[in-house]
């Protein structure tokens, strides 16, 4: 697909802090709830929803698995969406358009110590170059499901 298009290749959600990841093959987005079902996803009063929700390319991911010698899963990394094929916008304001739904790029999603639980030294090796992804809020809501095409609408500031 090339710099300016890639595809969603995974959707995850966690129902709770710290609960388990669900895969998922399609999922309902607003505005208003982020991924339907995720803990994250709600927009909580005076809020502006700037972690709704988080996104990380398949390629910085199987960068990382290389560094360490190891074979987890994206979603061990506790992302809701998994990206192939597209740079994500390392720029605050930049929109990405999946489906129908934008999103808003709000910040790097920093790796937590967490990581650290999954597999040593995979926080070190998610920090460089915005590896452990992006956080998001949703500017148009819709469905988007694995399959569907991924582009960068706009830049950002």
């Amino acid at each position: 697909m090339g710099a300016s298009g890639g595809v969603l290749a995974g959707i995850a959600r966690h129902a709770r802090p710290k609960g388990p990841m669900e895969l998922l093959d399609a999922i309902e987005v607003t505005v208003e709830g982020g991924l339907h079902g995720d803990f994250r996803g709600a927009v909580k009063p005076g809020g502006r929803g700037r972690r709704q929700v988080t996104m990380m390319e398949r390629r910085d991911w199987d960068a990382a698995m290389a560094e360490l010698g190891h074979v987890l899963p994206w979603q061990e990394r506790r992302a809701n969406l998994l990206l192939d094929g597209i740079d994500i916008p390392q720029v605050p304001g930049a929109v990405l358009r999946i489906g129908t739904v934008e999103l808003e790029i709000s910040f790097e999603c920093d790796p937590c110590s967490r990581m650290e639980t999954i597999a040593e030294g995979l926080k070190a090796a998610l920090t460089p170059d915005w590896r452990g992804g992006a956080c998001a809020r949703v500017r148009r809501g819709g469905r988007i499901a694995v399959g569907d095409a991924v582009t960068v609408i706009e830049a950002g500031r």
